[in-house]
């Protein structure tokens, strides 16, 4: 099986990356962009056969080392 993963910065977090982009975006005359968040996607290919055995492996995974629960938020995805 496959898991997705999206992070995210919680709000209220500030995001430079983000900010760097929308200020990129603008310079390249993209008009009406506002509140650009930046985030990353991390996919993986599980052993596991069983869908929610792979989504627990990846929520495991998610809280220990993926993500920083403090400043991030993530969905996860699982696929066959």
């Amino acid at each position: 099986m496959k898991a997705k993963i999206i992070i995210t910065l919680k709000n209220g977090v500030l995001d430079p990356q983000g900010k760097a982009i929308e200020g990129a975006l603008k310079g390249l005359g993209f008009d009406g962009v506002s509140d650009v968040r930046q985030g990353k996607e991390i996919e993986l290919k599980l052993d596991e056969t069983d869908e929610a055995a792979a989504r627990a492996k990846a929520e495991e995974m998610c809280k220990k080392l993926l993500a920083n629960p403090v400043m991030e938020n993530y969905a996860i995805e699982i696929m066959a």
